[in-house]
């Protein structure tokens, strides 16, 4: 189920984009950032439409996952 950023409080918002970002095995290329410029980064690929959160309702998990295309 596709949970639109704009139906979230900014805390809600962040707290997912949070721990999306902390997720071992999160790949961000070949360059090392810091954990606040990879949360700006996934917020701005959310904010742009290039990534989309997702909720799944039989495990009741969140995740944040780039647009085909």
């Amino acid at each position: 189920m596709r949970i639109p950023a704009d139906s979230l409080s900014d805390d809600a918002l962040t707290g997912i984009i949070e721990a999306f970002v902390l997720r071992e095995g999160t790949d961000y290329g070949e360059r090392e950032s810091s954990f606040v410029t990879k949360c700006a980064e996934v917020r701005r690929a959310i904010q742009a439409g290039r990534a989309v959160i997702d909720f799944d309702p039989s495990t009741e998990t969140v995740n944040i996952q780039p647009v085909d295309g």
